[in-house]
């Protein structure tokens, strides 16, 4: 039977007392005891502490891995766990750095293209490496960019839960912006200010939404940076549903500004870049709040041509957008038409809250006489969006008011 950490610090320890042990090794010597005796299981830096106050040279540390009653991938786990660990402590070389910086700009690549549910697991896993590496002591280099790092990655997992709807969004944005302050870094803060404006907007919040996307153009004055072609074009978003034209149109212009200084190393589909397609997207969306649909279908025709096939998200909001156009040019049907056929073509896992919010923003533009168009109810059976009080009141007559409720399609395909 293979000897057990107890049993191996009492032969190791030999004739030494408890108590010189237990005095080079920063403990008390009941806690040696209760360990010797299997009472207790040491933590990773008590194992290595008693193996170098011994002299093992390893050995209790790797007996410290793994526990009684500990299956073989249990204990596969916990040594990885604390190779990890052990590998985290540095110090950190430039190769290990370069290497967590590109964990993050690939992340950051896979927003444009992955489901969020598929993304997040692994995003999380990298995430917990690089809070192991934050917790030991670095260099001040090296902790400034493990600092940029994790207010990357935390402004990436907020990203994803506001696509997915989910309120912890928030919170994971002062945390990006807290990390990116605590690494003195003004064009990644910029860019977690300009990311979070996305969020109040979506939430209705229009004047947090301008209030955020200004700031993160103030934070990067003179820097060319992402911060300021993201923020510009979602404060004018902001400004048109508030119905404040020429706001609008002076953000517009900042925004073909920014995107002209923008390095073209940024002009890539990343949430850490932003690209000529997103401004004509963003440039569109602007300008169907405003009513002004001719301009609009240019911009969002060139948005069409420029997205690549593999950005389904981004192309669905497109199509979205144009459905938006037909509404407001008094065609619901083929509004409501084009918005369905746009949902029923994303796959399930694309089918994200925010994907679902914009669809539902169609029929808001349709006007209420006009909700009863078979291609109108159809949509809204297909986001589960309530009956109209004549939808209701037929189905009371006919007797089958609570089938019609429960016969909506699920949007996310099951």
């Amino acid at each position: 039977m293979r000897e057990t950490f107890g049993e191996a610090l009492r032969r190791i320890r030999g004739s030494r007392s408890l108590r010189d042990l237990a005095a080079l090794a920063s403990c008390g010597k009941s806690y040696i005891s209760d360990l010797e005796n299997g009472r207790r299981h040491p933590a990773p830096q008590m194992a290595r502490a008693l193996d170098d106050a011994l002299g093992a040279c390893g050995e209790l540390v790797a007996l410290a891995d793994s526990r009684p009653g500990e299956n073989v991938l249990q204990q596969t786990d916990r040594l990885q766990a604390g190779l990890h660990d052990l590998l985290a402590a540095g110090p950190l070389v430039d190769s290990s750095l370069d290497e967590v910086e590109w964990t993050v700009v690939r992340h950051g690549r896979a927003t444009r293209y992955r489901p969020e549910v598929q993304h997040l697991p692994e995003l999380l896993a990298d995430f917990q490496d690089l809070r192991v590496l934050l917790g030991h002591r670095q260099t001040a280099p090296a902790r400034r960019r493990l600092l940029v790092a994790a207010a990357r990655m935390s402004g990436l997992t907020a990203l994803t839960f506001l696509k997915t709807g989910d309120e912890r969004a928030m919170s994971w944005w002062r945390t990006a912006r807290k990390a990116a302050a605590a690494a003195d870094d003004r064009a990644t803060l910029s860019w977690a200010y300009a990311q979070q404006a996305y969020q109040a907007y979506y939430s209705g919040d229009l004047h947090g939404a301008v209030e955020m996307a200004d700031r993160a153009q103030q934070l990067a004055s003179g820097m060319p940076c992402v911060g300021p072609p993201l923020a510009a074009p979602l404060e004018a978003r902001a400004h048109a549903r508030l119905g404040n034209r020429e706001a609008t149109m002076r953000a517009l212009a900042a925004a073909e500004t920014a995107l002209e200084r923008l390095p073209d190393d940024d002009q890539i589909g990343s949430a850490f870049g932003y690209s000529e397609s997103q401004l004509r997207f963003h440039a569109g969306d602007a300008l169907t709040h405003l009513g002004e649909t001719a301009r609009a279908r240019e911009e969002l025709a060139r948005a069409a041509d420029l997205y690549p096939a593999s950005e389904q998200p981004d192309r669905s909001l497109v199509a979205l957008d144009t459905a938006m156009c037909a509404a407001l040019d008094g065609d619901p049907a083929a509004a409501a038409d084009q918005a369905a056929r746009t949902i029923l073509g994303l796959e399930p896992d694309h089918r994200t809250a925010l994907v679902l919010y914009r669809a539902r923003d169609v029929i808001t533009k349709v006007p209420p006489g006009a909700r009863e168009v078979h291609e109108v109810r159809a949509l809204r059976e297909i986001l589960a969006l309530p009956p109209t009080k004549t939808e209701r009141r037929r189905g009371d007559q006919h007797g089958d008011g609570d089938r019609r409720r429960g016969h909506l399609c699920d949007p996310r395909g099951n």
